[in-house]
């Protein structure tokens, strides 16, 4: 009995943290609610939400032991952040207010290094922890290219609690020049690597309290 509670516990656990990661990414730096592409805020937001999702799938891909885990992590995310969409929706707030990351390509090259390597946990790591730091900024400045103008958005549809500091200026539309792109990715890439193998380290742990 002890054993099926622990299990059952753990798995509540791992929902738990795929909906925290989804409110986090709702609220880092309000980034996401006016698709300010200031520069520094998509860095920011780059390196915040590569590594989240870092911690967490490697996380769950470890403890199952599945390639292809970690993009079922990154699904869990999404889906929340579509339900979150559609609260939005229900206030008033067009339905793009909101942006989803893009995460599951990011999570399917982590699944691909797992999976590669014949599930080796250093391999997924530092291979995949590199390739979804480096993928991150890549695949959501895709994504973001596809809304419509952010200025409008965050104009007409003014959040009612944003301090004057942040009333959006003119944001750095496609300039891969001076690439918030390329800084976001060799950032991320050097962060979400530790980041991971603390997420793997928080198995070990998660293990041995299963063991007690």
């Amino acid at each position: 009995l002890m054993v099926w509670l622990r299990r059952t516990t753990h798995y509540l656990f791992i929902v738990v943290v795929a909906v925290n990661s989804t409110l986090l990414t709702i609220n880092a730096g309000d980034y996401i609610f006016y698709t300010d592409w200031m520069w520094t805020s998509f860095v920011v937001f780059s390196v915040s939400q590569s590594t989240m999702l870092a911690v967490g799938a490697i996380y769950y891909m470890l403890f199952t032991g599945v390639p292809g885990t970690a993009t079922y992590y990154a699904t869990i995310m999404t889906i929340y952040t579509w339900v979150a969409k559609g609260a939005w929706s229900a206030l008033g707030y067009p339905y793009d207010f909101v942006v989803v990351p893009v995460w599951i390509p990011s999570a399917m090259l982590m699944d691909l290094a797992y999976w590669a390597t014949r599930r080796n946990k250093h391999a997924a790591i530092l291979i995949g922890g590199t390739l979804v730091g480096l993928s991150f900024p890549l695949f959501n400045m895709v994504n973001l290219l596809l809304v419509r103008d952010p200025l409008e958005v965050a104009f007409k549809y003014p959040r009612p609690t944003l301090p004057a500091y942040m009333t959006p200026i003119e944001p750095q539309v496609g300039k891969f020049y001076n690439s918030p792109v390329a800084l976001g990715s060799g950032a991320g890439a050097v962060l979400t690597v530790p980041i991971a193998a603390l997420g793997a380290k928080l198995n070990t742990w998660t293990y041995r309290w299963m063991a007690a």
